[in-house]
Order: structure tokens, then sequence, then C-alpha cells
């Protein structure tokens, strides 16, 4: 899709076919996915509620991600939303109104929090995302963003969580955004509500995000990142996703002893999947900067 913006993308329908990852009969009612060399393009596709998500679409990122996690010929994942005013405002709160359109158990002993099915690593799906924001990202968007390995973001985003303008506690959303930003950004999103909005520029200095670009170039370089990352020995991508983030909960000694483990498997599996001679004889390899 390079050279392709996020607009002239969706106004081709054949450009993003229900496609399965593994499964050709597959069929989402709430998102798009599309698979080609080696990626797993994934569109939240619900632009008439401002790409938020009920609860079929909470039941369809569970199943997709386990299906991106045991298909072996897909390497790196995209995450994207149709064009709009947002990326994702989170919980569609008028589905979740209606009878049985709760995202969470009607009994609170079975109650859960959905990012434990909407995000990739909450699923235990180790392949590599890039996540790629426009317009608003707020409250449960940030299910999809906190468990992202890179993310970047169309010069017109605004990130913000609106739960304790509703008098609602902001908790879940934000305790996953302590592991990407500081601290006092993370509370000072929280406890301002609606009343203030985080730039794509802001965003990118405390660590939301990691680039910016103009809104036609959004999907594109996220192609381009995700190709990149593709081309690479799986073993070792995935093996270095799963290391670092299980680290997360760990303490420090305990992390480095863990990863040398899955060093010491992962390895012996992803060195035979590239030609090292021909990679280190190649002196003149092109590379950028950031």
């Amino acid at each position: 899709m390079a050279g392709v913006g996020v607009n002239a993308a969706l106004a081709d329908p054949g450009m993003h076919q229900h496609a399965a990852t593994g499964e050709s009969d597959v069929e989402y009612k709430t998102i798009l996915v599309d698979v080609s060399d080696h990626v797993a393009t994934i569109t939240i596709n619900r632009p008439e509620a401002m790409n938020s998500f009920d609860r079929t679409m909470v039941e369809e990122f569970a199943a997709v991600w386990r299906r991106i996690a045991d298909d072996a010929s897909i390497h790196c994942s995209v995450l994207r939303a149709a064009p709009g005013r947002a990326f994702s405002t989170g919980v569609d709160v008028k589905a979740a109104a209606q009878p049985g359109g709760s995202v969470i158990a009607d009994d609170v002993w079975n109650a859960e929090d959905p990012g434990q099915r909407l995000g990739p690593k909450s699923m235990r799906c180790w392949k590599p995302v890039v996540c790629a924001i426009h317009g608003m990202a707020a409250g449960g968007a940030f299910y999809w963003i906190n468990e992202s390995d890179i993310v970047i973001c169309s010069d017109d985003a605004t990130f913000f969580d609106p739960h304790v303008t509703y008098g609602m506690t902001a908790a879940l959303e934000p305790i996953g955004m302590t592991y990407r930003m500081p601290l006092q950004d993370v509370l000072r999103m929280a406890l301002l509500g609606n009343d203030e909005r985080v730039s794509a520029q802001t965003a990118l200095r405390i660590g939301i995000v990691s680039e910016v670009v103009a809104p036609d170039a959004l999907w594109p370089r996220a192609q381009e990142l995700a190709t990149i990352i593709a081309a690479k020995p799986p073993a070792a991508t995935a093996g270095s996703v799963k290391a670092i983030w299980e680290s997360l909960d760990l303490p420090r000694s305990v992390a480095l002893a863990q990863g040398l483990k899955y060093c010491q498997v992962g390895n012996p599996i992803g060195v035979p999947q590239v030609d090292r001679a021909a990679l280190m004889a190649d002196k003149a390899k092109r590379y950028t900067l950031r």
C-alpha cells in the first residue's frame, strides 16, 4: 500500500477484503483483516460509531489475535482505523446501554476487563504490532495503544481520557499508560478528562508515539515499518517482543535471567533463518536515521 493515503485506501473496497489469517472463509463484522507479504493489516471498521468498540468487536479482536499468533506465515501486524474523526473513542456507550450490549459480563463475579481480549499481549500474541493513530484516541482506545510495539500518528491526532468527566474512575487504561508515559502525564490526562487533549507533538514528546507524519502518509508509513520488521527472522522478532514485554512484570534480575533463557531457546531457531555471512558482507547496506 505504499503511496496510498488513508482515504484513498478505504475508497477501494478491493484493497482490504475480509481475508483470514489461515482461514479464507472468515468474515468479520467490525474489523477488516488483510494478510499480504507476511503482514496482517487490521482495520477497526465502525466509522459510523467513531470506531468505538462493542461486544462483537471485543470478541472479534480476541479471535483475530489468536489466529495471528497461530499463523506462522504472519510475522507482523498493522493496527489502524477507518477514516473519520477518530481512531477510536473507546467503548460504544450507546451499544453498551442496550440489553446484552455491555462489554463486561453482567454477573459481577464473571466481569473482566475488556482490554484482556482487545489487546495483543493480553491475548498472548507476540507478533510485533505497528499501530497507526489518526484523529481522536480516547479512553478505551488506549487498550490498543498500550499493547502495541511501535505507535505512530498523523499530525491531526489527539489523545485524552474522558472517564472522570463523566463521573467514572479512570483506572485500567491509565495504569496501562504508566508503562509508556511519565506518571505525571498519565495523571494529568486522567484527571483533566475532557478539558485537555494531548496533541500529536506532545504525544511524541512524552512517549505515546515515536513518530508523527502527515495524514496521507500514515498508512503507508505504518505498512513500511511492518514490512521491514516482517522481513526479519520471525523467531527473533517474536522472541524479542515476548522477552521484553514479559520482563515488565518481573524484578530486574529475574527478567535478565529469563531473557537469557529466551535467547538460548530462540537463537538456534532464528539464526538459520538469515544468511548471516551475506548480511555481514554487505557493508554498504543502507539505513535510515531517526
